[in-house]
């Protein structure tokens, strides 16, 4: 990966599937973060009535060679055009090509970043115990629990974190030299987990072509893959994704996150989205944030990582305990 010194970015994430299509990210890595974020307009202290204020979608970004956006429709119009087939199948060939000339190593597939494996797995590790014991309280005890890793690579996530609380783990990656080493690496002769445990099936497909069986997953996991996708492709997908999940289940969503706005890497054809902008894709799927967490423990040097959980089911309203009322005493008066 290239630091923030070098003229151009680099997005190591991860595809997800088979061959020409899409890329999905969840083992490869991200994004240095070399540009400063286009700025959002100062705030006012009243916007006025007719004004409608911008959303992220609208605020301007950059590409790797520095070039201004004024909005992601811009950028968008010019990737993949607009309702061209032909140019959006380009886009998505390029970024599986890229990965196609990557080594199936953690060390590859994390962009140089090896050494952040283990932060990365304890990290997601904590985070997935804060969501488990309150989603599935009888995981352990009858229920049988399945995930799908999206954008698996060569299955790092899924050997060092997921297989070890799900009982089945299906992967799912378009680049197939990651998908073949991930069946060598999730191999039960090369696991040391249960017999309860293991990695079920192996998709070679992309991730915006892939439609999951009907209510199959407690947990859909997309790790550094989803930036490959255009916006539209980005809501269809987690659109369809809705129905795989069982009663209760959920998506977690890890990814690089932009200061505002958008950083378009030409090179291996992703995006990486603000906070902001993710939240407006979230609303237009129809989804909730149920817990979101921030990653700790990366280089100065890489974008900043979050960590959210996702359900299609509005968060209750917790009980506020009502204020205590103070009842009169002697020689007080309320």
């Amino acid at each position: 990966m290239k630091t923030k010194n070098k003229s151009k970015l680099m997005s190591h994430m991860i595809l997800s599937g088979k061959a020409p299509s899409l890329p999905s990210l969840g083992s490869h890595f991200q994004i240095p973060d070399l540009f400063l974020a286009p700025k959002l307009p100062a705030r006012r202290a009243r916007t006025p009535l007719a004004v409608r204020p911008l959303t992220q979608m609208e605020i301007g970004g950059l590409d790797s060679d520095g070039r201004e956006f004024r909005n992601a429709d811009e950028m968008w119009r010019e990737e993949v055009g607009d309702g061209d087939h032909q140019k959006k199948s380009q886009w998505y060939n390029k970024g599986i090509n890229y990965w196609e000339g990557v080594e199936a190593t953690v060390d590859g597939v994390l962009g140089g970043y090896g050494h952040v494996n283990e932060a990365d797995i304890k990290a997601s590790e904590e985070f997935l115990n804060t969501i488990l014991p309150e989603r599935f309280p009888d995981a352990g005890r009858g229920r049988h629990l399945v995930a799908l890793d999206c954008g698996s690579g060569i299955g790092r996530v899924t050997k060092n974190l997921l297989i070890r609380y799900f009982n089945e783990v299906d992967l799912l990656e378009p680049v197939s030299h990651f998908l073949e080493s991930a069946r060598v690496n999730l191999a039960p002769e090369n696991l040391m987990v249960s017999e309860l445990h293991k990695a079920a099936n192996f998709y070679c497909v992309p991730l915006q072509e892939f439609t999951p069986d009907a209510e199959r997953y407690d947990v859909i996991w997309v790790q550094w893959c989803i930036g490959h996708l255009a916006d539209d492709d980005f809501i269809s997908f987690f659109k369809r994704a809705q129905a795989g999940l069982k009663p209760g289940g959920l998506f977690v969503l890890k990814e690089n996150i932009a200061k505002t706005g958008f950083v378009l890497d030409k090179e291996d054809k992703s995006i990486t989205r603000s906070d902001s902008y993710f939240k407006e894709l979230f609303n237009q799927c129809g989804l909730y944030i149920y817990k979101m967490k921030d990653q700790k423990g990366f280089p100065d040097e890489l974008f900043a990582v979050k960590m959210y959980a996702l359900t299609t089911e509005m968060p209750r309203q917790g009980n506020k305990p009502r204020p205590k009322r103070t009842t009169n005493r002697p020689a007080i008066i309320r």
